[in-house]
């Protein structure tokens, strides 16, 4: 999408991993905030049960990865059996954040008709928490995690477990993520405060709601006072909107 500016994507993440802060900092002002996003997602299965959430944003660099494996990490504690999956194809963080290989892992379930899951996934070293890394990058991600394998392999592990929390690519880099959320029963934006366009962030909703993704709502990070850090969960898509200051980093996926 060359329709917006990209400003300057921060690497960070992907060498060194997502802070795990409510691991780090479980009684922290910012890990409340993360279990405050968990409860909100847990109110909304009056009508239908939620057990495939995905976490995307619209561009690069908001921090979604950091949001997704802290809120998979809640959820894990609060006793859900849970897994965690990369499937950002084109910027994995997942191996790096629990420091472990990344020769096998989603990528390689959806080349592969033998393999079982069980096989791929890990113990996270969290209780009730497994994840899959992404694997080998491919040069066809979107035709891997647009393929009915894909659909397949997410549909066996909802047997296995109360949860299923996926780390997309943004909307605007990777035509996968319209594709992949539509199938499932929730997507939460990730919207960083001084660095995502109001412009991409309306045109990534748009692009959403044309292949009916259920939308859950937005969480915006980077939201304080005094250079402070915070998350916060909402509804809609307004700047300006988040709650609670900690001592996050700023530095994201």
């Amino acid at each position: 999408m060359g329709l917006f500016k990209k400003k300057g994507l921060d690497n960070e993440t992907m060498k060194n991993g997502a802070k795990l802060i409510t691991l780090a900092r479980p009684q922290s002002v910012i890990s409340e905030q993360f279990r405050n996003i968990r409860t909100n997602i847990s109110f909304m299965n009056v009508d239908k049960e939620i057990k495939t959430i995905a976490f995307t944003s619209a561009m690069a660099s908001a921090g979604k990865s950091t949001v997704s494996d802290n809120v998979a990490i809640t959820m894990a504690q609060a006793g859900k059996k849970t897994i965690l999956i990369d499937a950002d194809l084109r910027r994995p963080t997942l191996h790096a954040t629990f420091n472990v290989p990344n020769t096998k892992g989603l990528t390689t379930l959806l080349t592969s008709k033998d393999l079982d899951a069980k096989s791929v996934t890990r113990p996270s070293g969290v209780e009730n928490l497994d994840i899959l890394v992404a694997g080998p990058i491919p040069p066809n991600p979107s035709e891997l995690l647009g393929s009915k394998h894909m659909l397949d392999l997410i549909e066996n592990l909802k047997n296995d477990y109360d949860m299923v929390v996926i780390d997309l690519a943004p909307v605007l880099d990777a035509a996968e993520t319209q594709q992949l959320t539509s199938s499932l029963d929730g997507t939460i934006f990730v919207v960083r405060q001084g660095h995502t366009q109001k412009a991409a962030v309306k045109r990534a909703v748009q692009m959403m709601k044309l292949t009916q993704s259920p939308i859950l709502g937005y969480v915006m990070n980077d939201v304080g006072e005094d250079g402070d850090g915070g998350y916060g969960y909402g509804y809609g898509y307004g700047y300006g909107y988040g709650y609670g200051y900690g001592e996050e980093d700023k530095k994201g996926k």
